[in-house]
């Protein structure tokens, strides 16, 4: 990434834009394993379990610390001051912006990476890409990584995010309850489009019944549908099978435990 700042040279010790010593290595000679897959899907639940390896995997700085990395760009780029960005749908559109002028996204970022083999010893992974453009751009300049796809339905990673508790799922703004025919904590644009009526009633349910509130519903079915307006997930598994059949598995994580996709994982790389 020519950022032409200082500030954005260095990503974590042992990684940097551009090679600090002689020694240092470009990620797209390294084999590297790299996860995909949108939010809720299981990334983190399996990343947790190859760390835990016989050997271990280590885990590259991740997506979202990458696209902090890129929305600084175009933060400076633009002229705009720099500031940290913990919205979703926020993050979503500097994303795009990037995208606009880098059409391989996150994984064109990711192949301009220079790594200390000393600092980080192989295996390495990569969590994550998502999207025909980000696949398609690592598949091909990115040789010697492998793929590891996992995969969810929509209404699942809802129910995930809702359990998961983690500060950075949420929205500034969430479309407000108001719509008197609307299921419960479902009344968000788009989301017809994602959910069949009966998984909609499966996830209201979850307010009727008590279990979650309507508002934190609605700001995670908000997620997913702001995530699925950037990235098909069914499209970005449909390019890897074409481009990189030989380097790509894919995870079903509703069928099978984290403990078999990681086997089906190792089994690949």
């Amino acid at each position: 990434m020519d950022s032409g700042n200082a500030t954005l040279t260095l990503i974590a010790p042992g990684i940097a834009w551009q090679p600090l010593t002689g020694d240092w290595r470009s990620v797209a000679d390294l084999p590297l394993l790299i996860l995909v897959g949108v939010t809720g899907v299981g990334k983190s639940t399996t990343l947790a379990l190859l760390e835990a390896a016989d050997p271990p995997v280590r885990q590259l700085p991740d997506r979202r610390s990458l696209a902090d990395q890129l929305i600084t760009k175009v933060q400076i780029d633009a002229g705009e001051p720099v500031r940290a960005v913990t919205d979703r749908a926020e993050r979503f559109d500097y994303t795009r912006r990037y995208r606009e002028q880098n059409p391989g996204g996150l994984a064109q970022a990711l192949s301009q990476l220079w790594i200390d083999p000393a600092h980080w010893p192989q295996p390495l992974c990569f969590d994550g890409l998502r999207g025909v453009d980000e696949v398609s751009y690592a598949a091909a300049h990115l040789p010697r990584a492998r793929f590891a796809v996992l995969d969810a339905p929509d209404v699942v990673r809802v129910e995930r995010l809702l359990g998961r508790g983690d500060g950075f799922d949420r929205l500034s703004s969430v479309a407000a309850a108001g719509n008197g025919d609307a299921l419960p904590g479902l009344d968000v644009p788009g989301a017809d489009a994602l959910f069949t009526p009966e998984e909609q009633m499966r996830l209201s349910s979850l307010v009727t019944d008590g279990t979650v509130s309507a508002s934190d519903l609605r700001a995670k079915v908000a997620i997913v549908v702001a995530e699925r307006q950037n990235y098909d997930p069914a499209a970005a598994i449909a390019a890897l099978q074409r481009l990189a059949p030989a380097r790509t598995v894919v995870v079903d994580t509703t069928r099978n435990s984290p403990a078999d996709g990681v086997r089906l994982i190792r089994g690949k790389t």
